[in-house]
């Protein structure tokens, strides 16, 4: 039944990536477990199923369901300023062709889940080096995010698409309105109520050694492994500080423990109202923005997630990836999840694992 999602997933394998991990659920039940290969590039390790990820990218569901909880209690509406629960985006600046000028637009908390806010994703930003000093190094997530308010706007907010540090100022609008440190919401919230016990956004620095090796492919050739991340910490990418809770790449989790919240949105109504998940997964960019994503022709973005484009009936399915290989779909309509993980940013193998989902299609059409 499998046999060629799992030769597919086999020959993944070679791009190189050392391991990979896949779990296919139906009606909230695994139906297919492949997990082959090794937790490290000199293939001594086997992976046995237990392994912690990082997640990177995969976190931002985790963040905008956090978000759309407090927004089920009616603690905020999507079109609400950002200035309103954090001040310092009152006056923002934007760039333009003539230079840097007030914006027009104020950014809405709409503008945050669906990345039209009009950040970016420089992590070496000035505002966030000067962040970094002014607190010694530890980055607390509210005062980054503080911080980053400093930095002028790409463009008008709600005019365009930009894959950006939008989550990562929803986390904060969080720990805003929950009144608690982000991790310690998002711990509280979903992570306890699943039994996802593996998963944290901040993982002590000495425990980083639990993590599977982060490896990259820099070339056709063997991954090297990444000994420094993007950020400044030299401990994980995308981890400013050992204070700071990335909502956008931050979180590390188990297949296991992330299928959980797979299965949760899949069937609905354990973390979020099955009429919430539906919002999540509606198609929020017109058709000039959906050309700035990467979703090919079936997807468009929602809140926070990709999502079907409107028109097309050839996918149900809702979900995202991350910088380091994991891939995730949910698809309500057949109650069928796919996610698959491996431990290589970067690679090639990242563009074929969209095709998992295909594989899955044609055995339950």
């Amino acid at each position: 039944m499998f046999e060629k999602l799992e030769k597919f997933l086999d020959g993944l394998r070679e791009l190189p990536v050392p391991g990979n991990d896949c779990i296919v659920c139906r009606k909230g039940e695994v139906v297919f477990r492949h997990t082959a290969g090794f937790a490290d590039k000199e293939k001594t390790r086997p992976l046995t199923g237990s392994e912690k990820y990082q997640l990177f990218s995969c976190s931002k569901m985790i963040t905008c369901c956090a978000a759309l909880q407090l927004w089920e209690q009616g603690k905020f509406d999507l079109e609400d300023e950002l200035c309103r629960y954090l001040p310092e985006y009152a006056q923002m600046k934007v760039r333009t062709p003539d230079g840097i000028t007030d914006a027009r637009n104020k950014i809405t908390l709409r503008h945050l889940f669906t990345m039209k806010a009009g950040f970016n994703y420089d992590l070496n930003a000035p505002a966030l080096r000067r962040a970094f000093d002014d607190t010694k190094g530890s980055c607390p997530t509210r005062e980054v995010i503080r911080y980053l308010a400093q930095e002028p706007l790409d463009f008008e907010p709600g005019t365009k698409w930009q894959y950006s540090l939008a989550h990562d100022v929803l986390a904060a609008v969080v720990e805003e309105i929950a009144g608690m440190e982000f991790n310690e919401y998002v711990t509280k919230n979903i992570f306890d109520v699943l039994g996802m016990e593996s998963c944290t956004f901040l993982l002590p620095s000495a425990q980083y050694d639990t993590l599977l090796p982060l490896y990259h492919e820099l070339s056709a050739g063997d991954p090297l492994c990444l000994l420094q991340g993007i950020g400044y910490s030299g401990s994980a990418p995308f981890r400013l500080g050992p204070c700071y809770a990335s909502g956008g790449a931050g979180c590390v989790s188990t297949a296991e423990d992330y299928n959980k919240l797979l299965q949760a949105l899949c069937m609905g109504e354990r973390i979020l109202k099955r009429s919430t998940i539906d919002m999540m997964r509606h198609d929020e960019l017109d058709d000039e923005q959906q050309k700035a994503t990467w979703n090919g022709p079936y997807y468009s973005y929602g809140l926070g997630v990709r999502c079907p484009r409107r028109g097309q009936t050839m996918r149900n399915d809702f979900g995202w990836g991350g910088a380091g290989g994991a891939y995730f779909c949910i698809d309500p309509e057949r109650e069928v999840t796919v996610l698959y993980m491996q431990h290589v940013h970067g690679t090639s193998a990242a563009p074929k694992r969209t095709r998992v989902i295909e594989f899955v299609n044609e055995i339950f059409s």
